[in-house]
């Protein structure tokens, strides 16, 4: 059973950054692939990063190059750092863990209110 809280959420203006974290339970963090994902009101929830446990980083289009995940597994955590923030960012966030490295994410956190204002 893997646990994941979030953090960092909030109101910015656009333009502004902000840095989220996840930090997970248990002790195998470093062996799990690690995923953000975003639902905005009304929509389907996306893909927004993934970082795989060897390091290896991929990216939703309309995020590459504004958004940067990152890993730290002495401290179970995975970063994801948003600049350049638009007002179609505005979503909540919630972090997934992939334990099998299979892409399929079966543990998630409940989630961050990212707001961009214009």
């Amino acid at each position: 059973q893997v646990q994941l809280v979030e953090s960092g959420g909030g109101l910015v203006q656009a333009g502004a950054s902000l840095r989220l974290s996840c930090t997970a339970s248990g002790r195998t963090f470093s062996s799990y692939a690690m995923g953000w994902f975003r639902q905005a009101p009304g929509k389907q929830r996306e893909f927004v990063a993934a970082i795989r446990s060897a390091g290896q980083t991929s990216y939703a289009d309309s995020v590459k190059g504004r958004f940067t995940i990152s890993r730290d597994n002495a401290k179970n955590t995975v970063y994801l750092q948003m600049n350049s923030l638009k007002p179609e960012d505005t979503a909540v966030y919630y972090c997934a863990a992939d334990t099998r490295s299979d892409y399929t994410y079966a543990y998630w956190g409940q989630g961050t209110q990212v707001t961009v204002s214009s």
